[in-house]
């Protein structure tokens, strides 16, 4: 178990603020996660990782000469948010451009890529770097959609080399490529995670079996296979490796035996033992072995196999000098440096014009009583959420909504008290939710609610009608985002069913209790859909590597909308 906590909802804070004072030589806790304590004089490709916390070293613990810029730190298995991922990008970068690269998880994608694009608005060129070297999530042939693991160590440190080296963004962002191709991992897990302040592990595996194809978010392997002494665990995890060597391969490889948090040293050092000469009979040439806890998963028992198949590039940059927090390869000196408080400075928010005349500033009052309905629900049905999303999730899916929906409550109370219409505190939720929450429900909420406001405006009483056309513009930006489809068990399928009965409800209606009522059997609407998700394969997100092990459980996502959705109905917050 995790025991060593304060508040639960803020571990990765906290953990960020003791990891920036223990090393303050080398980096700068900062808006989003920390960078290295200067920046280059000379300018160099930035290199930005990150993803959720939980997974230490990764991914604060490689920012240093010869590693990472910057990294970027989520909540705990969460992705992090694009206002994280955009302050960490912007702190980082010196001069000739950014390269975001994350393992492939939707949240990920979403929150990265959309900083990237903010940050190119500013006029700084930014890439994107999905590591996908989970062989067990997906086949050869959808690549694509394999998820990212212990692979990230490798390829993280293929780029920072480069970028190191002075190489342009676009061969930064070639090697990376590269070296992500041809990069394999098969995993094991021996027990399941516990998130801090939780009583019961994510997952467990049963008596005498192992969960072959592990992720890193506390998700259960891909299917239990019997426990093996360690010859045998050697061969299956080599096997399974080796069957992607490509083409024309010489055999060098960097190889790395991972420990995902709670396995330990000597326990890898006997495994270590089988491993290699397996490797070297079929004709492996082991170029800088690694061995010990690089990417892990909190306290999960486990173990991963990480195979890089080299060529002359790839085995100089691995074999770069690099110096971080957590790991070192000869002695990497940082080129002359800047500190960043210019910067810290200049990410100050501006301050914007207050809009809303009386009848939005009423309206906006209804929205926050909706908002402080719906967190009570959301807070009540955390461990349920959570539950749900552990099937064949990482389980975080409560805790998310929990932190986002209390800071959204928060901004928009702010933004009420300062005397904001309808728009500006639907907007200043969304934001807070989007920044704090992070994940994939946390860019879309916040993505839906600044919609909405952008629909119904800072002026006038909304009537009926303008609010339908207002959650259809939400339900609008949750797909334009989302790239999900009605059928693929998310979020959306709750939404569409509860926008369709609320447009109907409101049409040609204008009486004071119309839109109480439509939104009453809209919420009911959107609680069946809810529910008909437990009928549903995923087709998309982190469950769909485990698509088959969730029929029978709704999507928490829709869940939890239609918990809000039915709490604002309840508290009659809508008339």
């Amino acid at each position: 178990m995790t025991r060593i906590f304060d508040d639960p909802a803020e571990f990765a804070a906290d953990a960020v603020t003791g990891f920036g004072d223990l090393h303050a030589d080398l980096v700068r806790a900062v808006p989003g996660g920390v960078v290295r304590r200067g920046r280059s004089t000379a300018g160099k490709v930035a290199v930005v990782v990150g993803g959720g916390s939980g997974h230490y070293p990764a991914f604060m613990g490689l920012v240093g000469p010869g590693f990472a810029d910057g990294a970027v730190v989520g909540n705990i298995f969460t992705s992090p948010s694009t206002a994280q991922a955009y302050s960490v990008g912007r702190l980082a970068h010196s001069g000739r451009g950014v390269v975001f690269t994350y393992g492939n998880y939707a949240g990920d994608v979403m929150n990265f890529g959309l900083a990237g694009e903010r940050l190119e608005a500013e006029g700084i060129p930014a890439r994107q770097l999905v590591v996908t070297d989970d062989v067990a999530s997906a086949d050869a042939a959808e690549g694509h959609r394999r998820r990212g693991i212990a692979g990230d160590f490798v390829v993280f440190k293929m780029l920072g080399a480069a970028a190191e080296r002075g190489l342009d963004l676009d061969e930064v962002v070639r090697v990376g490529e590269r070296a992500n191709a041809r990069t394999t991992t098969i995993g094991l897990a021996f027990s399941g995670c516990t998130f801090p302040g939780a009583d019961e592990p994510h997952f467990t595996v049963p008596e005498g079996a192992m969960g072959l194809g592990l992720g890193i978010h506390g998700e259960p392997g891909l299917e239990d296979v019997p426990a093996l002494r360690a010859p045998q665990m050697a061969r299956l995890l080599v096997e399974r490796v080796l069957a992607e060597r490509p083409a024309g391969s010489d055999g060098r490889a960097a190889v790395v035996l991972n420990g995902l948090g709670s396995t330990s040293h000597e326990e890898l050092f006997v495994l270590w033992a089988s491993v290699a000469p397996l490797l070297r009979e079929a004709g492996l040439t082991l170029v800088a072995p690694e061995l010990g806890e690089l990417v892990t998963s909190l306290d999960m028992g486990g173990v991963s196999l990480t195979v890089t198949w080299l060529d002359d590039e790839l085995t100089e940059l691995w074999l770069d000098p690099a110096t971080t927090p957590a790991w070192r390869r000869g002695d990497a000196v940082a080129a002359d440096a800047t500190d960043v408080d210019q910067e810290l400075t200049e990410l100050a928010q501006e301050v914007v014009p207050v809009e809303g005349d009386v009848a939005s500033r009423d309206a906006a009052r209804l929205v926050v009583a909706g908002l402080t309905a719906a967190a009570e629900a959301v807070h009540e049905a955390e461990q349920e959420l959570g539950r749900i999303d552990a099937v064949a999730g990482d389980g975080d899916h409560g805790r998310g909504m929990v932190r986002g929906i209390d800071h959204g409550l928060a901004a928009a109370r702010r933004a009420l008290d300062a005397g904001w219409g309808v728009q500006g505190v639907l907007s200043a939720a969304g934001d807070a939710w989007a920044e704090f929450a992070g994940g994939t429900s946390g860019v879309l909420w916040g993505a839906g609610l600044r919609a909405a406001g952008l629909r119904l405006g800072n002026t006038g009483a909304p009537q009926p009608a303008d609010v339908a056309r207002a959650c259809r513009d939400y339900l609008a930006a949750l797909g334009d985002l989302g790239k999900a489809s009605p059928g693929d068990k998310t979020l959306l399928d709750a939404v569409g069913p509860f926008v369709d009965a609320l447009e109907r409800g409101t049409a040609d209606v204008d009486d004071a209790g119309a839109l109480e009522r439509a939104w009453g059997a809209a919420a009911a609407e959107a609680t069946r859909a809810a529910a008909a998700t437990a009928d549903l394969v995923p087709r998309v997100g982190r469950a769909r590597p485990l698509a088959e092990r969730s029929v029978g459980t709704p999507d928490p996502g829709a869940v939890s909308f239609a918990l809000c959705v039915e709490a604002v109905a309840a508290r009659h917050a809508v008339r």
